[in-house]
């Protein structure tokens, strides 16, 4: 809700950063990171799968406190009125002093927990639970900013949306969804939208709960359930689930606007949308593609080195994307053409020894000589991509500089230069 670089970003918006300078910083957790951050007054806030909520100071990289629940945090924090707000696996969503980070308020869910079932996608043992190894966020919380009433609103793997009172942490309503709720909730004229992995998208009434509409998406095996989060642009309701389609809906009325197929790629991306296009990432196709919001017709792709589940910054005339080999790409919207990437150190390291020669994610080069039937496999080769440092957490810009989580545990603090101001800064167009 608060991504709005506009007003905050302190840089005219129209001026261009998009060539990567020298790390201003980097904070180390002790964990993956697979949430997103938030800036906001000189801090930036990060969860961690160590478990802990970090508040680091923007211009120094130094840790200002931390906040350990018991379980890793996967869901992005929300910031507002010194509060920032956000669940953990443990089960609870917290509201904490956003300057001391102390605990004002905290809301237990009928739990956490990721997709998974016994033998999934025919992987062996047959008998064993295995959880979908490709899961990274939990629902983040937003907030109706209207200031008399402010609710929190999120989805849980109770299967629940909830409505909290922002100030004390008390129930207003809830929603039962059919399936798990990991899509972060968005909210439009009175309504919140979001998915769930019984492969809905509902759109229910602000105020009471009650169900407005759902809209369902296709069902095919190891192909359903959305994990993405809408995105809502000029009246139409963006998503993308894992039946391979992206969808735009009419978002009083449900009715289908257009449908985009991704050639069996899932997409759990949360899409951006400027100037009446929308922008969004693919998981298997490894795409950064741009769809006319109206017309759903493909303007351009950018083709990237891996799986992408970071969602797009947006700024000025550029995008800010990562990939899952450790890279974030600055990417110019109105040439589609990539003007500077950069790169994890862990990438650096490792990538010789994980990606294909193409410089690709490979997953069947990986699994060579091993046997793919069985889900450790597929956790090994896994854990091997995670060696680069994969970028799965949504990358943010303030003040020419752009922050984002990593898999290597770090949070980064990455300097933009301006192009003009830019010794050969065209070059890497080339």
């Amino acid at each position: 809700m608060f991504q709005g670089c506009e007003k905050h970003c302190g840089i005219n918006p129209t001026s261009e950063y998009k060539n990567f300078g020298g790390v201003k910083w980097k904070f180390k957790t002790g964990g993956k990171i697979f949430s997103s951050p938030t800036v906001l007054n000189g801090i930036a806030y990060i969860g961690s799968e160590d478990k802990n909520l970090y508040a680091v100071d923007v211009n120094s990289g130094n840790l200002l406190w931390k906040f350990r629940t018991k379980g890793p945090i996967h869901s992005s924090p929300a910031v507002f009125k010194g509060v920032v707000y956000f669940g953990s696996f443990d089960g609870h969503y917290y509201a904490l002093d956003a300057k001391s980070g102390e605990e004002k308020w905290k809301f237990k869910t009928g739990g956490e927990k990721w997709l998974g079932e016994k033998g999934y996608f025919g992987m062996q043992p047959a008998s064993m639970y295995m959880e979908d190894p490709w899961q990274y966020f939990l629902s983040s919380p937003i907030l109706d900013l209207n200031e008399k009433d402010l609710t929190l609103y999120f989805g849980s793997s109770d299967g629940n949306l909830y409505a909290l009172d922002a100030k004390d942490g008390k129930l207003k309503w809830k929603f039962k969804t059919g399936n798990l709720v990991h899509s972060t909730p968005a909210l439009y004229n009175g309504k919140v939208y979001v998915g769930s992995w019984d492969a809905y998208l509902y759109a229910v009434d602000a105020n009471t709960g009650k169900e407005v509409w759902k809209f369902k998406t296709g069902e095919q095996p190891g192909m359903s359930g959305i994990q993405a989060s809408p995105t809502i642009d000029n009246g139409k309701v963006y998503f993308g689930a894992r039946d391979a389609y992206f969808y735009a809906l009419d978002a009083e009325t449900g009715s289908l606007a257009w449908k985009y197929f991704a050639d069996n790629s899932w997409i759990l991306t949360t899409a951006g949308a400027k100037d009446g296009v929308v922008y969004l990432g693919t998981s298997d196709s490894f795409l950064f593609l741009a769809l006319d919001g109206n017309t759903g017709e493909e303007k351009f792709r950018v083709k990237t080195n891996g799986y992408i589940y970071s969602s797009p910054a947006l700024v000025g005339n550029t995008a800010f994307i990562g990939d899952f080999t450790g890279q974030v790409f600055s990417i110019d919207l109105s040439s589609g053409k990539t003007t500077d990437v950069y790169s994890t150190e862990s990438r650096k390291k490792n990538a010789k020894k994980v990606l294909n020669k193409e410089g690709n994610m490979d997953f069947m080069q990986l699994m060579l000589g091993k046997d793919n039937s069985l889900y450790s496999t597929t956790v090994w080769v896994m854990d091997q991509f995670y060696s680069l440092g994969s970028i799965v957490s949504s990358p943010i810009v303030r003040d020419a500089v752009v922050y984002f989580g990593s898999a290597d545990g770090n949070f980064y603090a990455v300097n933009l230069r301006n192009e003009a101001s830019s010794s050969g800064g065209h070059e890497s167009h080339h």
